[in-house]
């Protein structure tokens, strides 16, 4: 049956997912468009829901991803364009998305081995931000990201859109400070931290994988308390009149570094 009332239970349930409150207190979240969507089905993810408008839906591969669903069973509403719009978050809406369950791992169950690096994020605020960290983890082949204390939500639909599909590849984990202080110290894992009073170059320390680089929240960087816990605190040199850089960046310029440096003990 098409649905075509923007007053549908199961629509006016898919747009409440904007809201953090509703997807923390459902476990669910939504997403849109062929490439997460493809992203969502060829990682394994948790799809409880697919919805199709049919009259937009004009790509052969998502067709085709669709088809293949149904015949595995995966439950499928089609709507009208008006109402798929009324969820869509996006111009030009590909008329697929799809509810997908959320996944963490308890912080208890990580451990480090062979991964390159872990990404721990005290307090990040800009759900733009996270989603770029997802993204550059995973381009790195970090294993996922660890959320101290009060962060933005990594399933908010623009830091979905910002990890281009790294959401699903990526680990994600949600601890306090103070679990994640205990947990480095009960494993003595390797911390890194950043900083722009630290004494050293971050092209100048020597990274030993597997390791958590740990990254301060865009408005004042780590505390004291958080540098406590780093084996070592490294900076980005700046020659320019800003005075600091966008967290999204300074985490991927440390990730390539420590990305490169492996690459390179693996060639020699």
């Amino acid at each position: 049956m098409l649905i075509s009332s923007t007053s549908n239970p199961s629509i006016k349930h898919i747009r409440s997912l904007r809201q953090r409150k509703e997807r923390e207190r459902s476990g669910l979240f939504c997403i849109e468009g062929t490439r997460l969507v493809a992203e969502a089905i060829q990682t394994g993810a948790a799809i409880e829901t697919l919805i199709v408008a049919p009259a937009l839906l004009t790509s052969p591969f998502a067709q085709e991803l669709i088809r293949s669903q149904e015949q595995q069973g995966t439950h499928c509403i089609e709507v009208t364009p008006a109402v798929f719009e009324s969820i869509s978050a996006r111009e030009g809406p590909q008329g697929i998305a799809a509810v997908v369950r959320q996944h963490w791992q308890p912080l208890a169950s990580i451990h480090l081995g062979s991964e390159l690096a872990w990404v721990a994020l005290a307090a990040i605020q800009d759900p733009g931000n996270l989603g770029a960290i997802l993204r550059v983890s995973d381009a790195v082949g970090g294993a996922g990201v660890i959320l101290l204390d009060h962060c933005t939500d990594p399933y908010d639909p623009t830091a979905v859109r910002g990890s281009m599909g790294a959401i699903f590849s990526q680990q994600l984990v949600r601890a306090s400070f103070a679990e994640f202080a205990r947990w480095q110290q009960q494993h003595s894992y390797t911390v890194i931290g950043t900083s722009d009073a630290a004494p050293i170059d971050y092209q100048a320390l020597t990274y030993h994988p597997p390791l958590v680089l740990l990254m301060g929240s865009e408005r004042i960087g780590l505390t004291a308390e958080q540098q406590a816990v780093c084996a070592n605190m490294v900076r980005i040199p700046m020659v320019g009149r800003s005075d600091s850089l966008n967290l999204a960046v300074a985490t991927g310029i440390v990730l390539y570094e420590i990305f490169n440096q492996h690459r390179r003990s693996m060639a020699s």
